[in-house]
């Protein structure tokens, strides 16, 4: 197995934290390539920040319409990518002990939304702006961790996170000090990524606060995401039937009893990874034993 299957393995046995750290450091990869490939040709390459970063302009953001998906993931400096990663996998790794991989995935991206919305209106609304709408670009997935950040807070303020040379601060203070950090930077030079996070930082507060409550804002869109996801399988499992018969030899008793062995092995790895990373860690093939086995024969 080269490079590239384990990577797509891991892809694809990996959380949905793991997922969305792939998916950024696979844009990051994309964009950086591109760029260097037109380099090589004497090529400009500046249309495509434009192309992915979310633009403050309204006319702008009419004809890139799908900039507040992909801005949240577009990253186009190393050390951008970097720290934003770690958070993302720090507070992840809290924000799942209590709440599903789903909601992880669905939180990151209406935390992105809002953050958007919250960049996008203080731009055209707040005369200070003026002058930066039209050149005005929203990238990064920070939105999306502060609103992650807030939520694990929120979940367990007292839980204490363990600092280099700082040693253990309580999670409530982290995300004040953050949303402290980004409110007094609201008209600095990166006024539109501050912005942004109190954006985020508010989406998170609101959906530990209507989950309490009950109600799960993140359950439409995962609803959703699922239904993309089923059609893409379905598609898949849609294999022709062929036109011949086939004849399958009886099996031995020594036959049989060594497939029922492997199935029984494969059915108790899946409960093993249920235990350790949780039932939406599972793929759709293991799904789908897991089910058959479950059937009455």
């Amino acid at each position: 197995m080269n490079i590239f299957d384990n990577i797509k393995l891991s892809y694809r046995q990996g959380s949905h934290l793991i997922k969305l750290i792939y998916i950024n450091l696979g844009v990051f990869l994309l964009y950086h390539a591109v760029l260097i490939t037109f380099k090589l040709f004497n090529a400009s390459g500046i249309f495509l920040l434009p192309f992915l970063a979310m633009p403050a302009d309204g006319r702008q953001l009419l004809y890139h319409f799908w900039t507040p998906v992909t801005y949240m993931f577009m990253h186009e400096g190393f050390l951008h990518l970097f720290f934003n990663m770690l958070c993302l996998y720090w507070f992840g790794k809290i924000f799942l002990m209590y709440y599903s991989e789903k909601q992880l995935t669905g939180l990151y991206l209406v935390g992105g939304w809002v953050a958007g919305l919250f960049y996008f209106l203080s731009f055209n609304i707040f005369p200070y702006f003026d002058a930066a709408v039209s050149q005005g670009l929203l990238l990064g997935a920070s939105g999306s961790i502060m609103a992650i950040i807030v939520a694990s807070a929120v979940a367990s303020p007292n839980l204490e996170m363990r600092i280099l040379f700082l040693g253990g601060i309580k999670l409530k203070y982290i995300a004040l000090v953050a949303i402290l950090t980004s409110f007094f930077g609201i008209t600095s030079n990166n006024a539109g990524g501050e912005i942004a996070h109190l954006g985020g930082a508010l989406m998170g507060y609101l959906f530990v606060v209507s989950l309490r409550k009950g109600k799960d804002i993140t359950k439409w869109l995962n609803g959703v995401l699922d239904n993309i996801v089923n059609l893409f399988s379905r598609k898949k499992l849609k294999i022709k039937k062929p036109k011949y018969s086939t004849s399958y030899r009886k099996m031995t008793d020594e036959e049989f009893n060594m497939e029922k062995s492997r199935r029984m092995q494969e059915i108790d790895r899946i409960l093993d990874k249920i235990k350790t990373s949780g039932y939406d860690s599972l793929t759709a093939e293991e799904k789908k034993r897991l089910f058959e086995q479950g059937k009455p024969r």
